[in-house]
């Protein structure tokens, strides 16, 4: 299958790794239609994923780490466990792991990260302005040990881990999501299991909606007279709720209920058959 890393570009600054930006929700849209929609046709098949050992935590680049962590950590997961492909899943993003939030360029083992510290810095860049910039872009942010517990070394380890751990391991760890129904590992099997209960999920095709709007990533799944409607808000905001389809079944979602307009960081699935 083929893996594709465009749409992990779309916060690149004029395409430079290490100039930031904020991500462009729009491009971001054009690249999953492109290529979901592309492959679908030739009879290819995509994996869809956010986060590898190479990549920062799919939460702090599109989602919040703060007020809205829990749910855009599981408006990201729908977006692509949803769409057509093979979904993957990179360690500690089924608990809604975050960048490193290292301070200091020691703490770094990245030798990418250690050579371009330099080259900012030679650049004419602060120290602080570099350290924002590393600690946004590093590899070593999807490198961190994983968090199991709340205890020393997040519970990885009994000696010393070759990378530092990640402070919010008292917080975001297994051991705490997994027995609360409502953790963002509890979203995550909920996912795997509608990918094995419905087969619109694995096998159906996809179409892509509300192009124009930069505010929400929509699409519609289908097979044999079955449809699935996705609805994401990539804002931390309420927005309008687009007039698509108001009948079926909500699959999953990760607010209570459904609302007139899609709350901050909303996902929804709507399922119906014709």
């Amino acid at each position: 299958m083929t893996f594709s890393f465009h749409h992990l570009k779309v916060d690149y600054k004029n395409g430079d790794k290490w100039s930031l930006m904020a991500p462009d929700i729009h491009k971001l849209k054009e690249i999953f239609a492109s290529w979901q929609e592309g492959m679908a046709a030739g009879g290819g098949w995509n994996a869809v994923f956010w986060c590898n050992h190479d990549q920062p935590r799919i939460v702090s680049r599109l989602g919040d780490t703060g007020k809205y962590w829990k749910e855009s950590a599981k408006m990201l997961a729908a977006a692509i466990h949803l769409m057509r492909g093979t979904p993957y899943i990179y360690q500690g993003e089924e608990i809604g792991m975050t960048n490193a939030d290292f301070t200091d360029i020691a703490d770094y083992r990245d030798v990418e990260s250690i050579n371009y510290h330099d080259i900012l810095r030679a650049s004419g860049q602060s120290e602080d302005e570099t350290m924002k910039i590393i600690g946004a872009r590093s590899r070593d942010n999807g490198r961190t040990p994983m968090q199991w517990t709340a205890g020393e070394s997040a519970g990885f380890t009994t000696g010393t881990p070759w990378l530092g751990v990640n402070r919010n391991h008292a917080v975001i760890n297994v051991e705490a999501e997994r027995e609360d129904d409502d953790s963002i590992l509890a979203f995550y099997r909920r996912l795997i299991a509608l990918r094995k209960e419905y087969r619109i999920i694995a096998e159906g095709s996809i179409r892509f909606l509300e192009r124009e709007n930069d505010e929400i990533l929509a699409y519609e799944r289908e097979l044999e007279g079955e449809h699935l409607l996705v609805l994401c808000n990539f804002r931390a905001a309420e927005i309008a709720m687009p007039a698509l389809h108001a009948a079926g079944e909500k699959l999953i979602g990760n607010y209570p209920g459904m609302a007139a307009r899609l709350r901050p960081y909303e996902v929804v699935a709507l399922r119906w058959v014709e």
